[in-house]
């Protein structure tokens, strides 16, 4: 086959001075959405609670509220109140106390609680599918010791969450070959329909799909709930999934894969035996009856709307029930996140089709590869527009990029994408190189056929030893004889292993962003976490925290410094240790020193502490309770007389 097609220098030219621009218009364009951007969340947090986290109260509350930001799906189980003994302390009656925009919820606790530390564990299904949970502690009186160890496991992780988590990633590429394949197929190498790697390819993809699909299902109610695979055989359970717009997404993505299987049926059924010879010879006179050219025109068109549908629908099942439907502006976001994943299907699912037909089918046209360029160019451009606008939602501000690992995630996969463009302008540079023809060189397309001349028909040997030789040694020629022909092409060899390299990045690449549609967006986090504090000291994980406190209360003998440690300076129970000394390094008698702990982003204290003097200039006090992580002020006041004292003070990070 001699390829005609246009030098290709002038296409390179205008692609290479393209690029720049593009580069700056999207630069402009995310500089000016994180700038621009406005509070929002995608995963449910807490945004309140009372009583507060780690408040002290006078008396025993009556009930437990908890305040999220987004609409949340709870049960009668969803909150506990556990007693410092590990016993539960509330009635178990769930309390929807929505109303507006506002979402809360509530439980009830029995009357006559004693003093103590009481800890709140929580667990529930945000809106965007997603299991969240958490737990703090609030005092009755003051604070006291705690017996009760809250679980290891996260909401949605353990084995369960694990195997859970397999499904999404196996469902993600079984979506983007299944539908990549296919319009690979129809819009590149519409004779590729009758190829049996091809039509494996979107065959597996399809049952790939269509098991990772079922097993969410199954999965779904010990993935949200117990996270134990025995609560998969809940019958019970599985019927609460089918209510809720997991499930509802789900179960319609198994109806669409119900038509995509009678795309598929016809597009390796009918339509590959119309592109196979079916038909009337090249060259024939066109006609309207069965066969004709009118007739295959027609099936194209037909498959093409319909593929388009049921695509749209399948990506539509994602978009529907995840991070697009929650969050400023859905109705804005879910068609854009239909058009990204189509656009992912389309790029890295006919990446996958076109190396494997670089690999497994020497035949293949080479225009149908320059198409397949063309349609990668435009699927990029829309992969750009869209995923800008996502980060934008899910982000929001650039301390949010760099500072959560939401936006850490998403530098890896810009950086993943633009290795992936770079590799995929060399394939495109190695495309007009295969679309040159120079003068007198002649490209023969060499067919199935002669690649399986090794296999026709011979005498099989009496012996069975004898016979299975040959058959070996007639598919070892056979083999070598396909790749001779496969590999006979220099500029083919050069553009499967430039696609082989887009491919093994495309992989990663989708990992990655089934990662990110399952971690918690940094908008979310950034309201979760607040800001801290620039001038806090860190604290070492299991290692005391110390700290010096110079002072000078302005009366005789006034100045000093107190050395104040923290063992082990962690949430939990903590030993205080307070060392006053005098400008030359002496032990400083002091007539009082108090210390107070406050947390002012979770507004909990003081929580006032009298040490105990133990030697000349040292006080201690053991059984320092810290309820929860964070930026805490210490506050240290110093009396050196009757009249005059003063506080000084420091923020730690503690845990």
């Amino acid at each position: 086959m001699t390829a005609t097609a246009p030098a290709p220098s002038t296409a390179r030219v205008r692609t290479a001075a393209l690029l720049p621009r593009l580069a700056l218009v999207l630069a402009a364009l995310l500089a000016t959405l994180f700038t621009a951007a406005t509070p929002a969340t995608a995963h449910a947090a807490l945004t309140a609670s009372d009583p507060k986290d780690g408040a002290v109260v006078a008396t025993a509350p009556a009930q437990v509220t908890l305040s999220f930001s987004e609409q949340v799906a709870m049960g009668g189980d969803s909150i506990r109140v556990l007693d410092p003994q590990g016993k539960r302390v509330d009635t178990g009656e769930l309390r929807d106390m929505c109303s507006g925009s506002t979402i809360r919820y509530g439980t009830a606790l029995h009357s006559g609680l004693p003093n103590g530390t009481y800890t709140v564990a929580w667990q529930a299904v945000s809106a965007d599918s997603h299991p969240v949970s958490g737990a703090f502690t609030f005092s009755i009186g003051a604070p006291s010791e705690t017996n009760v160890s809250l679980p290891d496991r996260q909401a949605g992780g353990g084995p369960v969450g694990i195997a859970y988590d397999i499904a999404r990633y196996a469902a993600y590429g079984g979506f983007a070959v299944l539908i990549g394949g296919a319009a690979f197929v129809l819009l590149c190498w519409r004779r590729g329909a009758a190829e049996r790697p091809l039509q494996k390819l979107v065959v597996r993809a399809w049952v790939t799909l269509t098991a990772a699909t079922l097993v969410m299902l199954v999965l779904r109610n010990p993935y949200t709930g117990s996270g134990k695979f025995a609560d998969a055989l809940d019958l019970d359970g599985l019927r609460a999934v089918l209510e809720t717009k997991t499930g509802a997404s789900l179960v319609s993505r198994l109806l669409l894969l119900g038509a995509a299987a009678l795309f598929i049926a016809v597009l390796f059924g009918a339509y590959a035996r119309s592109q196979s010879g079916a038909g009337p010879a090249k060259g024939a006179k066109s006609s309207d009856g069965p066969g004709s050219a009118k007739d295959s025109n027609d099936l194209v068109f037909g498959l093409g709307i319909g593929g388009a549908v049921v695509a749209a629908g399948i990506a539509a099942t994602w978009a529907l029930s995840e991070h697009a439907s929650t969050g400023i502006q859905p109705g804005i976001a879910m068609p854009v996140d239909i058009l990204h994943l189509l656009a992912v299907a389309a790029w890295l699912g006919g990446l996958t089709a076109l190396l494997v037909a670089l690999h497994k089918i020497p035949e293949i046209e080479r225009e149908a590869v320059q198409r397949f360029s063309k349609v990668a160019f435009i699927s990029v451009l829309v992969l750009a527009v869209t995923g800008v606008y996502q980060s934008w939602r899910q982000v929001g501000s650039w301390s949010a990029l760099t500072g959560t690992g939401y936006g850490q995630l998403l530098l890896v996969k810009v950086g993943l994408v633009i290795v992936l463009v770079g590799i995929a302008y060399l394939s495109r540079q190695w495309t007009a190189r295969l679309a040159e023809t120079p003068a007198g060189r002649k490209t023969k397309v060499v067919s199935q056929r002669d690649v399986s001349r090794e296999t026709e028909p011979v005498t099989v040997p009496a012996d069975p030893k004898r016979a299975a030789q040959l058959a070996r040694q007639r598919a070892a020629r056979a083999n070598a004889r396909e790749k001779q022909v496969r590999d006979a092409d220099a500029d083919r060899v050069g553009l499967r292993r430039s696609v082989l390299a887009e491919a093994a990045v495309a992989v990663v690449l989708l990992a990655i962003t089934t990662i990110l549609t399952s971690t918690e967006p940094g908008r979310t986090a950034e309201l979760e976490t607040g800001s801290g504090s620039a001038d806090a000291a860190t604290a070492v994980p299991d290692r005391a925290v110390k700290i010096s406190l110079p002072f000078d209360t302005g009366g005789q003998a006034g100045k000093g410094t107190v050395r104040l440690e923290l063992d082990p300076g962690r949430v939990g129970a903590n030993t205080l240790h307070l060392w006053a000394d005098t400008p030359d390094g002496r032990p400083l008698e002091l007539p009082e020193i108090k210390v107070a702990f406050t947390l002012p982003t979770k507004d909990i204290g003081p929580l006032p502490v009298v040490p105990e003097q133990a030697a000349p200039g040292h006080w201690t006090a053991s059984g320092v309770q810290l309820p929860l992580a964070g930026e805490w002020r210490i506050d240290v006041t110093v009396r050196t007389s009757d009249i005059d004292q003063t506080t000084v003070q420091k923020n730690v990070k503690i845990g």
